[in-house]
């Protein structure tokens, strides 16, 4: 068992648990448009990427706003730890959505 955890571990975990099951969707459709993109000839791949980036920007920008939206009922002393707990907990899940949370 480990003595020290990371603040806000579960509720993190939580939270990026959620964001998998209610974005499913678009998770499944971004992994499809990486894909695609890994397999197009290069006339395709500028397209086939734009697609792709087009996916996974508008998933930061969720995972942004699921932050952001937590931060604002925390007091001003704990904002910086759960955005680091969150960060690196995206950084780690899906670390090509997590650009948009620097």
């Amino acid at each position: 068992m480990r003595l020290w955890r990371r603040p806000f571990s579960d509720l993190v975990r939580r939270q990026l648990d959620l964001f998998a099951e209610d974005e499913g969707a678009l998770l499944a459709e971004a992994r499809a448009a990486e894909v695609a993109w890994q397999r197009t000839g290069r006339d395709e791949a500028e397209e086939a990427y734009s697609d792709w980036q087009l996916l996974a920007d508008g998933l930061g920008e969720r995972l942004l706003d699921l932050r952001e939206t937590y931060v604002v009922t925390l007091d001003e002393g704990a904002v910086d730890a759960y955005r680091q707990s969150f960060g690196k907990a995206v950084a780690k899940r899906f670390p090509h959505f997590a650009g948009l949370l620097d």
